[in-house]
């Protein structure tokens, strides 16, 4: 489906059409993670601003990319058709794997914050959370592919070592959980 004008004034009464053209409430589970999905993608667009990394950035807007092809799977119910391929995951992981063995272990939880780039992606981990929880939602009452909670929860998983690997790499203090606070 290609959005040929943007105002169409069909949501007006509080419906609108998935991908199929079935009309459905906008409370409805899939708009909601339709919903959360483009917040995501908007969440790490607003770290990319901050970034001045060009390789990270690129990496970050593939994310983008692979989120817009997880929403078009999700807004088709009984989709059959893979637009977000585990190749993707594969990468993701490889990505992660590469920042992780830079790092020093995790001695402690961290409190999120570093520097302004790692604050950002914090935020876009933790909106990734609440994706993978309404996706697991959604796939307890209808069909989906259980390959979307693995890319959600290996990318959350991408993210909090990314904002790790940009606190490490600019000698940013990483805070620690203070037990006795």
């Amino acid at each position: 489906m290609r959005i040929t004008k943007v105002t169409t004034k069909t949501g007006d009464k509080g419906q609108t059409a998935l991908g199929d053209g079935t009309n459905v409430s906008k409370s409805h589970i899939r708009i909601e993670c339709l919903g959360q999905l483009d917040e995501l993608s908007a969440t790490i667009g607003f770290a990319c601003v901050s970034c001045k990394d060009e390789k990270l950035v690129g990496i970050l807007q593939s994310i983008q990319n692979d989120l817009l092809n997880f929403g078009g799977e999700v807004s088709i119910p009984d989709f059959n058709k893979i637009l977000l391929s585990d190749d993707r995951l594969i990468e993701i992981e490889n990505n992660l794997k590469e920042m992780n063995s830079n790092l020093p272990p995790l001695i402690e939880f961290i409190l999120p914050g570093g520097d302004d780039f790692s604050s950002r992606i914090h935020i876009a981990r933790v909106v990734c959370r609440r994706v993978e929880r309404n996706i697991v939602e959604l796939l307890e009452i209808e069909n989906g592919a259980d390959r979307w909670i693995r890319y959600l929860n290996r990318l959350s998983d991408f993210l909090f070592v990314l904002a790790r690997f940009h606190t490490h790499k600019h000698k940013v203090d990483e805070s620690q959980w203070d037990r006795s606070k």
